[in-house]
This record gives structure tokens, C-alpha cells and sequence, in this order.
């Protein structure tokens, strides 16, 4: 069967589904009732299972149905948005765009850009997804994704770009400061009230700290509040409930706002890169390679020492 020949029947069972009977999608498609009716048909007996139940008032489709409908939509949009591609001879930015990006930094710091992006190229259609858990670009469909942290070395499948490493530095509320006094030494630091950031498995991030001899040795400490999202462990740094370990681009705006105060810079230390990745295969699109650009330009972090 040639790659047309599995074509036959698809777009008239579609829309049938959409439209729940034979009539509705000869019209829609301006054919007989009988043409749609034969098309669906010859559709399942090639597929050897029944798409529809059919009864004398409405049309439902099957279970098989159900998933092959699914599957059809996917194609007949990218279809769609191959010929919008072309129409454009790959110029602008069309069609639908996956992200997926790390929840707290993602809000913060690419959603904006991408907003804004959007604003400038109204054909492109994103779909953005936040999650801090691992995912598989080829197997879930992401076209981009930004990285906080993971593979050192990454497969040939995948382009990556190095965008920086994150700082991690302890910092308070100036209200705080103001009741507790500044720390001046680590053992003037850890005597202080702690909010930690607290793991799904009941577990704190412990602390970074650099040593006499340079080292950076891991403290667990006792936190004065634990907080399971970096966001709202802002949130309670702000509020007065102690010190806490932050990354640099979490924190970076409320620095400068001096809703926080940065403390003993000397003992900040190294975080997590951050990466761009992408499907290598995937570069050339238009789409792509245009939102590549902008994040590698606006997403470079500018540490803070």
C-alpha cells in the first residue's frame, strides 16, 4: 500500500467524528452522504476493525476509534502546518512550538520572552510545559527545552548550548538583619535561623559552604521553616523567617530591589549550568531555530560574585 493509499478515508472519518454524522461531513466536505458513508467504510475494512458504533441517531466511535482519531489530528495538523511552512518559504515562525522548561525559572525568566515573542510572530502557535522532571524530547515531542542541572554529556540526537552555571548565595530580609544582626563568619551564619528548601522524599538540600582551605563541604542544617518550592522559599526569606541558600537567578531582582540583602559573598559557590537542548534534526525550522536565538541571547546568566 503506497503512502497515499493510507490517506484514503482519513480526512472524511475526522470529520465525521467532529461533526457526529455522515450528512454533516458531506457537507462540510461537499460530498454525498454516501461518498463519506463509503470512505469510512472501506477505511475500516482496510484497518479490520470497526471506527463507529453506528445507531439510528448518532454515530460513536469505538474505543479503536477513539485512538485513531487521536492519531489522525496529529497528522492532518502537521500536514497543515507543512503547507503553512511552505507558503512562507520558511521565513517566519508558524506553526506549533514545543517547550518544556523548569517550573520556578521557567515562570520567571522564559515565559516572558516567549510571550512576547508570540506577540511578534502570530502564526506561531506554542505550547509550553513547566515541569522540573526529566523528559525525553524525541518521545514526548518537545522542540526545545531549557535545563537547569542534568547530562554532562549529551547525545549526538541533541543539539545543546551552555548558557552559564548559576550562583548559590545566602541571603536575608533587611527586617531580619535588623532583629538578628548581620552574620560575619560561617559560624556566626549557622547559628542563625535557616529556610530550607525541603525534597518530595522528606529531606532538606543541605548547605553549601566554602571551608578554610577553599573546599565547598555539604552542611545539612535544622531549618526554622522548610519550604518544597523555590518560589515560595522566596517568599518566606522575605517574610523573616531566616536565612537561606538561593540561587542567583532566583533572587537576583529582589537583590536589587533590596527586598533581600546578600550575605558573606565570599562564601557564595557554583550551582547548576544551564542548557539549552533541542532535537538536532529540528534546528533548520524557522520556528525553532528563531526561539534558539532568543533564549541564547537573553537567558546567559550574568553571575553574581
Amino acid at each position: 500500500m503506497t503512502p497515499f493509499e493510507r490517506f484514503k478515508g482519513i480526512e472524511a472519518f475526522v470529520t465525521t467524528a467532529d461533526l457526529g454524522s455522515f450528512t454533516a461531513a458531506g457537507h462540510k466536505l461537499n460530498l454525498t452522504n454516501s461518498a463519506i458513508s463509503k470512505g469510512v467504510a472501506r477505511l475500516e475494512e482496510r484497518l479490520g476493525t470497526r471506527l463507529f458504533e453506528r445507531t439510528t441517531r448518532r454515530l460513536v466511535l469505538t474505543d479503536a476509534g477513539s485512538a485513531f482519531y487521536r492519531t489522525c489530528v496529529r497528522v492532518l495538523a502537521d500536514l497543515k502546518e507543512a503547507e503553512i511552512v511552505l507558503s512562507t518559504q520558511f521565513k517566519e515562525p508558524v506553526g506549533r512550538l514545543r517547550l518544556d522548561v523548569p517550573e520556578a525559572f521557567g515562570r520567571l525568566h522564559v515565559l516572558p520572552l516567549l510571550l512576547q515573542f508570540t506577540e511578534q510572530h502570530p502564526h506561531l502557535l506554542p505550547h509550553i510545559s513547566f515541569t522540573d522532571r526529566f523528559v525525553d524530547l524525541l518521545d514526548e515531542g518537545i522542540d526545545v527545552a531549557v535545563r537547569i542541572g542534568g547530562a554532562e554529556y549529551w547525545p549526538a540526537s541533541l543539539g545543546h548550548c551552555y548558557l552559564g552555571c548559576e550562583r548559590q548565595i545566602f541571603c536575608a530580609s533587611p527586617d531580619y538583619l535588623a532583629k538578628h544582626g548581620t552574620p560575619a563568619s560561617v559560624n556566626e551564619l549557622v547559628s542563625h535561623d535557616c529556610v530550607l528548601y525541603g525534597k518530595a522524599d522528606g529531606s532538606t538540600s543541605p548547605w553549601l559552604i566554602v571551608s578554610n582551605t577553599g573546599l565547598v563541604e555539604r552542611k545539612t542544617m535544622e531549618g526554622r521553616i522548610i519550604v518544597g518550592n523555590g518560589e515560595a522559599l522566596v517568599s518566606a526569606v522575605k517574610a523573616g523567617y531566616g536565612i537561606a541558600q538561593l540561587a542567583t537567578w532566583l533572587v537576583r531582582d529582589d537583590i536589587k530591589r533590596g527586598d533581600l540583602v546578600m550575605i558573606l559573598p565570599e562564601l557564595s559557590t557554583d550551582g547548576l549550568p544551564l542548557h539549552l537542548i533541542w532535537p538536532i534534526g529540528r534546528q533548520l525550522q524557522p520556528k525553532v531555530n528563531s526561539i534558539l536565538e532568543l533564549l541564547k541571547k537573553e537567558l546567559r546568566i550574568n553571575e553574581m560574585h
